[in-house]
């Protein structure tokens, strides 16, 4: 294997064309020796002249520039100053680096006597016999190429950048994950080989800017050669030289579709994009959003007020190639149709009192993203109009324009009303139907996956605590009893508004009955949660004198009577109902 050696130097470069010139007698035929300056002059007489003392012409050697070198094809950088090392990239597949600080033969811009020369030469003359006799060369490309070999078989993928983008490094994981040979990627820009770019919208080296980060990590949806979806999970790190200075990028990243597919076979995925839920019903929802990532079809969600509908849309957003575009929302039901107009499509100026300058709309700002409309029932049959002409075209103009204005945007929308029903009374447009329900999602609500609740009630406590500084962290078996059986009308909003109120009222670290919502805490249900222990039947006369024992401490109380808390208040509720007095 051909091994490569540059001899570095600065301005006058007449130390690296002597370092050459001794390397040329000592290196074997598989070493090629060349030589080159940051800014070279031309050649210097009195280095030609000292070395042709010892019978070595360096006079044929051409004066190179580094600007017109490929860093990357050389092994060994030999920088014969400090300064001349400073361009050499610290990155795999970079050459190595070793810097030899030899002084110039110039005293400050003179010229130098040939003892100067001669002085120089001898002590280049010493540090070549010791990198190449003494074996220091085979060590430091050896070095080098087991580093390589170490990165080549590693089970991540690594990507490796320069200071241009361009992509200098790329392992064989690399290959096996996204299908390209690295033959394809070397030394093309990473957004020219893979489309859309590797990263989709997240990409961190969007430009030539150095980045503005040590470290990020992220995950997102990337297609193969082969046009396979994949879930990657990537990590990036800025690489710096001894000045600090910015030298690439290095990313390194798996693929863990099978693990996520595994994951959600075995249920344990208890939150997705901010969704939390392990329930079966939830996990259908996450495999159907995963099932969307590689399509840009428009998706209709449908479930009562509450149930997060916008959080289900950002899922579909963040799982989808366009991750890192914009996601762009409105609520319709919130805006008059007027105001609507100009809020989805724009408006220039002049075009009704108070449009003081032209101004995008909502569509133009979510362009190669996503724009979700919330409350899709409520536009008005002339907005169903021009909301079909753009799902249809892609096309629309600015309130008061004349110009069209084409746009690439994915829509997703959200009801809490059967549009279907609203469709069969003439209130909504079929056509228009049709054209956003091309894929249905259907969130159930809270009171369909109680199984759910304990894991809301504990996020929400977990992050009010957090949010508030407030030192609660539990909630009594007694109270979680009654949010398990209240009926939830308003989903998860209403249980984190719950959640909130009993932060207000609890002063201890555990959540009680007496702080929840009095609609809960009053609430009968039609079918009580399945699986309770049958409660010990009370008799009045045993609950008074239990109290009066306990000085009317009603946890005390139960804890006597052999019976929960929960059980203790129905009774004494039932026995002495609201407005009759105590």
């Amino acid at each position: 294997m051909k091994v490569q050696v540059l001899f570095l130097g600065l301005h006058g470069n007449c130390r690296s064309q002597m370092a050459e010139g001794f390397a040329r007698c000592w290196a074997e035929p598989k070493i090629e020796v060349i030589s080159a300056g940051i800014d070279p002059h031309p050649l210097d007489q009195q280095a030609v002249a000292v070395m042709n003392e010892l019978g070595i012409n360096i006079a044929d050697r051409p004066c190179r520039s580094l600007a017109n070198m490929d860093l990357n094809s050389i092994d060994l950088v030999v920088a014969m100053t400090a300064e001349a090392a400073r361009p050499c990239s610290v990155l795999p597949s970079a050459p190595a680096v070793i810097r030899w600080d030899i002084p110039s033969p110039l005293r400050k811009g003179q010229t130098g006597s040939l003892e100067d020369y001669r002085w120089v030469r001898d002590q280049i003359s010493n540090r070549i016999a010791d990198l190449f006799v003494g074996g220091y060369l085979g060590t430091i490309i050896s070095l080098k190429r087991n580093s390589e070999s170490v990165l080549d078989h590693f089970h991540e993928g690594i990507i490796v950048h320069d200071i241009h983008r361009n992509i200098i490094w790329f392992n064989r994981a690399a290959e096996k994950i996204t299908g390209y040979d690295r033959h394809e990627v070397i030394g093309r820009d990473c957004h020219e080989v893979f489309p859309g770019g590797f990263c989709g919208g997240q990409c961190s080296f969007a430009d030539e800017t150095p980045p503005n980060f040590d470290k990020a990590s992220y995950s997102f949806t990337f297609t193969d050669k082969n046009d396979h979806d994949k879930h990657i999970e990537m990590m990036m790190v800025t690489m710096r030289d001894e000045q600090g200075l910015f030298q690439g990028v290095l990313a390194s990243f798996r693929d863990v579709t099978e693990v996520t597919h595994l994951r959600h076979k075995l249920k344990t995925v208890q939150s997705f994009h901010g969704i939390i839920g392990s329930d079966s019903k939830m996990q259908t929802i996450y495999d159907l959003i995963r099932d969307l990532a590689s399509s840009d079809c428009s998706v209709l969600i449908l479930g009562e007020s509450g149930t997060g509908k916008e959080l289900v849309a950002g899922a579909i957003h963040g799982e989808s190639r366009r991750v890192g575009r914009p996601f762009v929302t409105v609520n319709c039901g919130a805006l008059p149709e007027g105001i609507l107009e100009s809020e989805l499509f724009g408006h220039v100026r002049g075009a009704f009192t108070g449009a003081i300058r032209d101004k995008k709309g909502r569509f133009e700002l979510a362009d190669s993203g996503t724009i979700f409309l919330d409350e899709i029932a409520e536009i008005s049959p002339n907005m169903q109009v021009k909301l079909l002409r753009v799902l249809q075209e892609g096309v629309f103009e600015r309130v008061g324009g004349e110009n069209s204005i084409r746009v690439n945007v994915r829509l997703i929308s959200a009801s809490n009303k059967d549009l279907r029903k609203l469709v069969q009374t003439g209130q909504f447009r079929e056509d228009l139907f049709y054209r956003l329900c091309v894929m249905p999602i259907n969130l159930p609500p809270l009171r369909d996956r109680r199984n759910d609740i304990p894991l809301l009630v504990n996020h929400f406590i977990s992050r009010f605590s957090k949010d508030i500084n407030r030192p609660i962290r539990s909630i009594s078996p007694e109270a979680m009893s009654h949010m398990l059986d209240y009926d939830w009308p308003g989903n998860i909003r209403e249980l984190q508004n719950a959640i909130q109120y009993a932060f207000v009222k609890c002063k201890s670290q555990t959540i009680d009955i007496e702080h929840l919502p009095p609609e809960i805490v009053s609430y009968r249900p039609k079918h009580p949660t399945a699986a309770k222990p049958r409660q010990k039947k009370l008799d009045i006369d045993q609950v008074q004198e239990a109290l009066r024992k306990t000085n009317g401490n009603k946890s005390k109380a139960a804890q006597m009577l052999g019976v929960g808390r929960a059980t203790l208040h129905r009774f004494l509720r039932a026995k002495n109902p609201p407005g009759e007095g105590t």
